[in-house]
């Protein structure tokens, strides 16, 4: 009974729900952990009769091995399963319906002044035969906005530089066309003429963009190494990552006049709650533009 459910809810989630296979492996980890609780304890693995007292007690266990932010996912993960049961009208009612996740301080997102991204690229040596790819990649990762999944998957046939707009496959494979700059362009070609296509590039890696010296796509861990190397040489001593940059340009952006509707957009957001979080590096910017904007401040 139990694997079965959990395989069409697995097909469920990606077939209807279309999501990522990251976040299908997420929740389908944490029914495990549900399960491998229930069979320990040698409770009804059933799920069509888990009742409200066995969550609690999974819940009160799982809170004193885990972080409230991983709690807090594994509750949503489990009560999606639910809902998934209550669907297909297996149940009637989600027995986590009335239990709250935990209270998570969100860490505000690490930032990147516009100085201090120039210096990254300027500490790039000059000397490394990497030096117009690692350029190429981290223009493109801020002009662009992109998660380093993104990036890592981008392909030569994603290039639109004629109407100066990229084509970014996101989370559940939804795909959006985001602006690129004229400098970050200027570096891609850069890159593509006098160092990609002077390689020899592996079979399945043609229209991959970025490429390892050995001709195949970078990894997600490469990206980071790039970054923590080269934020050591420019001397930051923040702690960053692909997403800093991702985080920087909508920081920028907004600080800059976009609106949020735009940067949810570019950036691939399915609700704007979660550009929303941007808000927080300029409050100044908020209130000089409700003077800027607002009729009762035009007098």
């Amino acid at each position: 009974m139990w694997e079965k459910l959990v395989q069409e809810f697995k097909n469920y989630l990606k077939i209807e729900r279309n999501l990522s296979d990251n976040t299908i492996s997420s929740y389908l980890f944490d029914l495990k952990k549900f399960y491998f609780f229930l069979s320990k304890n040698n409770m009804d693995t059933n799920p069509l009769k888990i009742k409200k007292s066995t969550l609690k007690e999974f819940i009160y266990h799982i809170s004193k091995q885990v972080q409230p932010s991983t709690q807090a996912r594994m509750i949503s993960g489990l009560k999606r399963f639910f809902e998934y049961l209550i669907l297909e009208n297996l149940i009637e009612e989600n027995p986590l319906e009335n239990i709250e996740t935990p209270k998570i301080g969100r860490k505000l997102p690490e930032t990147l002044s516009v100085e201090e991204i120039d210096l990254i690229i300027k500490n790039i040596n000059t000397k490394s035969k990497n030096k117009l790819r690692n350029t190429a990649l981290i223009e493109v990762l801020y002009s662009c906005g992109l998660r380093v999944s993104e990036l890592i998957t981008l392909k030569v046939s994603d290039l639109f530089f004629d109407e100066s707009v990229i084509k970014v496959t996101g989370k559940g494979n939804k795909e959006r066309f985001v602006p690129i700059s004229k400098e970050a362009m200027k570096y891609v070609n850069n890159y593509i003429y006098d160092k990609r296509n002077l390689q020899k590039i592996k079979k399945g890696s043609e229209d991959t963009l970025f490429l390892n010296e050995r001709g195949s796509g970078l990894s997600r861990v490469m990206i980071y190494l790039i970054l923590d190397e080269l934020k050591n040489l420019a001397g930051i001593s923040k702690k960053i990552g692909p997403h800093t940059l991702r985080h920087s340009f909508a920081t920028h952006l907004l600080e800059n006049g976009a609106d949020l509707i735009t940067i949810q957009n570019m950036m691939g957001h399915e609700n704007i709650i979660t550009t929303e979080r941007y808000l927080h590096v300029n409050r100044k910017h908020l209130v000089e533009s409700i003077s800027k904007y607002h009729p009762r401040n035009k007098m």
